[in-house]
């Protein structure tokens, strides 16, 4: 069959399914087709994850090598692990944020946070100042030393960037980007505030 009117049949029987479907629907719909068809044959004593499952297995799994190799990267850096850099690219970009804004918008908690920056302080990368208008809270500022190292560290991030996702074209990226940012956007801001709640609230509330 010739392709263009194989593309104009699949696209018949989606809409004939999918009435309100657009044109971006139609393609996440067939980029997914080879997921659901696949065939999996396991020992029954596997515990095999669900869709949801495998695909936050996926993402943690990747997750995992990204900072298993930015880690790797910052190596004479002056900076001894990922988030520490996260940490630094919010003080710069936020304009002296306070001390729990820098850890929350990270998502570490408050005590590895507050240890975090502590070392960083110690390192000559930071300063901490009082607030103008609340002397109790704290703001935080890169020093000459921190903003050279965020630049050299941010060439060598970018590049571990660059690597993970060699192979896929910029559309894929951006698909990757549409589909996962209401994800992100779903659960941004809610790590402490829900910090006292157990898991069973947490998911009611989010279901």
């Amino acid at each position: 069959m010739n392709k263009t009117v194989e593309l104009v049949k699949l696209w018949g029987d989606y809409e004939d399914q999918h009435p309100n479907g657009t044109i971006e629907d139609f393609c996440r719909h067939h980029l997914s087709l080879p997921v659901k068809d696949e065939k999996r044959i396991a020992q029954e004593w596997q515990l095999l994850p669900d869709i949801n499952g495998r695909l936050m297995i996926l993402l943690r799994r990747i997750g995992k090598y990204h900072m298993v190799y930015s880690n790797k990267a910052l190596e004479g850096t002056g900076l001894d692990q990922i988030e520490e850099f996260g940490i630094l690219v919010t003080i710069f970009n936020q304009i002296n944020p306070i001390k729990s804004e820098a850890i929350y918008n990270n998502i570490i908690e408050l005590s590895s946070g507050t240890n975090m920056l502590i070392r960083l302080k110690k390192r000559g990368l930071i300063n901490e100042y009082p607030d103008k208008e609340d002397k109790r809270v704290k703001r935080l500022k890169l020093t000459v030393k921190g903003e050279e190292t965020i630049k050299v560290a941010k060439d060598r991030v970018l590049k571990v960037a660059a690597m993970m996702m060699h192979g896929l074209t910029d559309e894929d990226k951006q698909l990757c980007i549409q589909l996962l940012t209401p994800i992100n956007e779903r659960f941004d801001g809610m790590f402490q505030k829900q910090k006292n709640k157990t898991f069973e609230e947490i998911f009611q509330e989010m279901m």
